[in-house]
């Protein structure tokens, strides 16, 4: 891009006033033009004093618009905000992260003139609020603590470099071809596979990826995510993000579905010896055996729901999650 567009930045927030107030304080020092951009906070349900803080934060920043999703997931927040959002290009990040000062100036060359690029990201890195465990810094600097850095050059290509929603800008016009983000919950339950969905729609749309390893922001991570807790969850949440994703690409058939499901049960079996065999010699790879048991009984419940009820196949194979008749649509997305 050769001018400067106008860009809105969209931050779902839920229950983290105190971290919120990090992230803001960090895009109001944008080096980015303050007439060229905007911020939009979407409070996403929460039961804190976070519609209080955001309040106070809009009362005094004209950049800052506040907004309302009663449906819970952040997925169903961010396209809210999308749908409110005046910009050119839209921003995703999350209410705990810290953003280097020139992020948004530097996201925007990602956008390279003729490249047809949809979708950008840039370097996420680790911001611990205690000393990682050694084996956090061994196995999870990475995905599984949405972190990317594939060094500070800029690289386009059509695959997905691996884009996270806490670091993405997205051309609005092909964030609205693509029907938004699919929903990572639905009445409370993990259901959707979130960015990937989104960039696998932008990819099917013709759009190429770009990553700008100067745009930088910075991944605020409690204790509580250096667990072994936190990574079985993890693993478990990408189970069903996979049978999600892979149900939209294949269309398996019931019988198909129960082959997986049997398949899963086997495969998180001998995850689960693995994780005993390791545990016993001291190996450390126990704690991604035992995540991947997470993983593959999460494979098998979802393919099951699939198999069995015909709303979940419906439910997986919609691609347009911007429109009015989206499932739970009434009452959200209310400007504050």
């Amino acid at each position: 891009m050769t001018d400067r567009p106008f860009v809105s930045v969209i931050i779902p927030t839920y229950n983290r006033s105190g971290l919120l107030r990090q992230t803001v304080e960090s895009f109001l020092q944008q080096t980015y033009p303050r007439s060229r951009w905007e911020l939009i906070l979407v409070d996403n349900a929460s039961t804190d004093d976070t519609s209080k803080v955001i309040d106070e934060i809009a009362s005094h920043s004209n950049n800052v618009r506040a907004l309302s999703e009663k449906r819970r997931g952040a997925h169903h927040a961010r396209n809210s905000g999308a749908l409110a959002a005046r910009g050119d290009v839209l921003y995703f990040t999350d209410d705990d992260m810290i953003a280097e000062p020139d992020l948004i100036e530097k996201i925007l060359t990602g956008f390279v003139e003729g490249s047809n690029v949809g979708s950008v990201t840039g370097r996420v890195l680790p911001r611990w609020d205690t000393e990682p465990p050694a084996w956090v810094l061994k196995y999870c600097r990475n995905a599984l603590l949405s972190l990317l850095d594939l060094g500070p050059q800029l690289q386009v290509s059509d695959d997905d470099p691996g884009v996270f929603s806490c670091h993405q800008a997205v051309l609005r016009a092909a964030f609205m071809k693509a029907g938004g983000f699919n929903p990572d919950t639905n009445a409370g339950e993990f259901t959707g596979d979130n960015e990937t969905g989104l960039n696998l729609k932008i990819k099917a749309l013709g759009y190429r990826f770009a990553y700008v390893g100067e745009s930088v922001t910075h991944h605020m991570i409690p204790p509580s995510r250096l667990t072994q807790a936190y990574l079985n969850s993890r693993f478990a949440d990408q189970g069903f993000c996979d049978s999600y994703t892979d149900f939209r690409k294949l269309h398996p058939g019931k019988g198909r579905l129960a082959r997986r499901i049997a398949a899963h049960v086997v495969l998180g079996g001998l995850s689960g010896a693995m994780a005993l065999a390791h545990r016993v010699t001291g190996d450390s790879a126990w704690r991604l055996d035992l995540a991947r048991t997470f993983y593959y009984r999460n494979r098998a419940r979802y393919d099951g729901r699939l198999a069995m009820k015909s709303e979940w196949r419906e439910f997986a194979l919609r691609d347009n999650w911007l429109t009015p008749d989206a499932p739970g649509r009434g009452g959200s997305g209310t400007a504050k």
